[in-house]
């Protein structure tokens, strides 16, 4: 379900991806992104984890490790809107999905801390994961009950939803990320792009 922004180069650093993966997180208009990030060694993006958390909560955003690969240094980070990811869990529909996959209780940190678990320990990509970038619950268990195929249109993610709808928000994550990328390269701070909770 997930779309994984994955590093491309080894010379990219750590700050670039997160903009190019996270624009629409930093932007305020969706509650969550990941990305993949490989340095050696895997301290490295520890350390990296620490410091955009700290210096990014007081616009109210976290930054976390969801899976750490330690044999390829290889880490899958989680940069999200608690507030905002909290009101959409929070919804009935939401709580009545993730129940239904195997979540218990309704408390956001329990919840990553499942999440979590399940990236290390299951066999499949836990696609409920889509509800924690903010994609749409129906196209969430469209991927789910169609096992990714049938859909109506695809960027971000594989929408089960009106295409020209779906499309629309694509456009608007696409154009968020190249006015990021190119502000990012011309100077701005994260912390000036990330926009306040």
């Amino acid at each position: 379900m997930a779309v994984i922004g994955r590093s491309t180069s080894r010379s990219q650093t750590f700050e670039s991806v997160l903009v190019r993966q996270c624009a629409p997180t930093l932007a305020g208009i969706k509650p969550g992104s990941i990305f993949s990030f490989n340095r050696s060694p895997l301290e490295i993006s520890r350390q990296k984890v620490r410091q955009w958390d700290e210096r990014l909560a007081p616009l109210g955003l976290a930054v976390q490790i969801l899976l750490e690969r330690p044999c390829s240094s290889w880490a899958i980070v989680y940069v999200y809107r608690r507030t905002h990811l909290e009101r959409l869990l929070s919804g009935n529909a939401c709580q009545r999905f993730l129940a239904k996959a195997g979540y218990a209780g309704t408390d956001l940190d329990g919840l990553l801390d499942q999440l979590a678990r399940r990236l290390q320990t299951q066999p499949e990509f836990p696609h409920e994961i889509g509800v924690f970038l903010g994609y749409p619950l129906r196209d969430v268990i469209g991927f789910i009950e169609n096992r990714g195929r049938n859909f109506t249109c695809c960027g971000f993610w594989k929408s089960y939803s009106d295409p020209a709808e779906v499309e629309a928000c694509f456009a608007c994550y696409r154009r968020c990320i190249h006015t990021y990328v190119n502000l990012y390269e011309q100077g701005t701070p994260i912390e000036k792009l990330a926009v306040s909770a």
